[in-house]
C-alpha cells in the first residue's frame, strides 16, 4: 500500500523546525547555526537554510561570533528583539502602570500616571501605552498587543467588562474603543488571574499545573489554575472570593446596593487594618500592620492567628470544592504575611476540612499583575509571530 502524502507537509515542518528553533534561541541566548543543528536534530545544510530564513525575516540577527578550532569562527544568532513588542497595563482606582517588553521578554520602558483628575479611561490607557512605548523607544506600529489588568469581571465570550466594582467609569464598550483608538488587538483580563499567571511563570506555583492564588489586599480575589489554564467561570466571575457567604458577617441580599459582601467584610483590607489596631498594631496600611505583628515574635502571634482562622474560611470553602494541592497566599496582606501567615492558614484549613493543601506565600515581591499581563500578551504574541515564519 503506497504512502499518501499530506498536502504542505513540508511547510508545516519548516513552521515546526522554525518555531522550536527560536523558542532555543530564547531559552538558551545565542546559538551557532552548528549547534542549532544539534539541538534540534537538523543537518548542518537544514539548519543553515532556517537561519537564512529566519534573517530574511527579521526575526534572528547575528549578534557575535563564536571563536573555535580551524577555520573562521561561526556566526552567533540571537531573536532580534524590536521584531515585536507587547504592553501590559496594571489598572488600578487611583493610577495606572504600564510596561513595554520586547519579544524576548526584556521589559524596556515603564510609566506611571494617575487617574485621579480624568473619568475618561480610552484617553487614560491611549496616554500611558503611547508613553510607555515612546520611553521604550519602540514603535506604536511594532506594538502586537496590550493587555490589561483590571479589577471586576471580564465577560468571557466578549471579553468586555461587564463589572468593576471600584472603577466606575470601566464600562461595556471600552474594549471596542480600546482596539478603535489604539488600532492594536487590546485584551482585558481579571487582575488577580493575571497575579497567578506570573505566579506560575516565576512564583511559588512553577511546575504545578493546579493551584489556586489568594490575593488579600484591600480587597481579596482568587484565581483558579486547572491544567495550567485559567478558569474564568460561564460570566467570568470564578474567583470572587469576596462573595462567598461565610460565617462570622452578615450577608448582603443585593450586591448592586454597594454592601460589602460576606466574606470581603472579614479580612478586606479596612477590616485588618482595624482588627490590627485592636491587638494593638497601627500602622496606615494594614500590609503594614501585619509586618510589624510578624516583627514583633510571639507577641504579634494572636493578631496572626485570627487573620489565619478568618481566611481560612474562604480557603476552606474553595478547596473541599477544587482540592488543589497548593494554595498561593498574595496581595499586600498575603505578602506580608509570609511563612508565618500561611502556615498558620495551612494548619486551620486542616483542622476544619478533609483536603489539606499546601498554603505558601507568593514567590513574587513586584508588580506580579503587570508581570502577568506582560507575560500573557507574549505568549500570543510569540504565537503569532513565531507560528506564522514560514511564508
Amino acid at each position: 500500500m503506497s504512502a499518501t502524502r499530506l498536502p504542505g507537509t513540508p511547510r508545516l515542518l519548516r513552521a515546526l523546525n522554525d518555531r522550536a528553533a527560536l523558542e532555543l534561541l530564547l531559552e538558551r541566548g545565542p546559538l551557532t547555526r552548528a549547534r542549532l543543528g544539534e539541538l534540534t536534530g537538523l543537518s548542518k545544510v537544514t539548519a543553515s537554510q532556517l537561519v537564512e530564513r529566519l534573517e530574511e525575516r527579521g526575526l534572528v540577527t547575528r549578534v557575535g561570533e563564536q571563536a573555535g578550532g580551524r577555520g573562521p569562527n561561526a556566526q552567533l544568532y540571537a531573536v532580534r528583539p524590536g521584531s515585536a513588542h507587547v504592553v501590559g497595563v496594571d489598572v488600578g482606582p487611583d493610577r495606572v502602570v504600564a510596561a513595554c517588553a520586547d519579544i524576548t521578554g526584556a521589559v524596556i520602558g515603564r510609566v506611571e500616571q494617575s487617574t485621579r483628575d480624568t473619568d475618561d479611561p480610552v484617553g487614560v490607557v491611549h496616554n500611558a501605552v503611547v508613553r510607555v512605548a515612546s520611553s521604550a523607544q519602540a514603535q506604536l506600529s511594532s506594538v502586537r498587543r496590550i493587555v490589561l489588568g483590571t479589577p471586576g469581571l471580564v465577560d468571557p465570550a466578549s471579553g468586555d467588562i461587564t463589572f468593576a466594582f471600584n472603577l466606575p467609569r470601566w464600562h461595556a464598550g471600552l474594549l471596542a474603543a480600546l482596539r478603535e483608538d489604539l488600532h492594536t488587538p487590546v485584551v482585558f483580563e481579571n487582575d488577580v488571574n493575571l497575579a497567578a499567571m506570573a505566579e506560575a511563570q516565576s512564583g511559588a506555583a512553577q511546575g504545578v499545573p493546579d493551584f489556586v492564588l489568594v490575593w488579600v489586599g484591600a480587597g481579596v480575589g482568587l484565581a483558579i489554575m486547572l491544567g495550567g489554564r485559567l478558569h474564568h467561570g460561564s460570566s467570568g466571575a470564578a474567583g470572587e472570593i469576596g462573595y462567598l457567604p461565610v460565617p462570622g458577617a452578615p450577608i448582603p441580599r443585593d450586591v448592586s446596593r454597594r454592601a460589602k459582601p460576606a466574606f470581603q467584610q472579614l479580612v478586606g483590607g479596612d477590616t485588618v487594618l482595624a482588627l490590627a489596631a485592636e491587638h494593638g498594631y497601627r500602622d496606615d496600611t494594614a500590609a503594614g500592620a501585619v509586618r510589624a505583628a510578624i516583627a514583633d515574635g510571639a507577641a504579634g502571634g494572636p493578631l496572626l492567628d485570627e487573620l489565619a482562622r478568618r481566611l481560612a474560611l474562604g480557603v476552606a470553602s474553595t478547596c473541599v470544592v477544587l482540592d488543589p494541592p497548593l494554595v498561593v497566599l498574595a496581595g499586600d496582606v498575603g505578602q506580608a504575611g509570609g511563612v508565618a501567615l500561611a502556615e498558620r492558614v495551612q494548619h486551620e484549613v486542616a483542622a476544619i476540612t478533609l483536603v489539606r493543601p499546601r498554603v505558601v506565600p507568593t514567590g513574587l515581591t513586584e508588580e506580579p499583575i503587570l508581570r502577568g499581563a506582560l507575560h500573557t500578551a507574549l505568549e500570543a504574541v510569540r504565537d503569532e509571530v513565531f507560528g506564522s515564519t514560514v511564508g
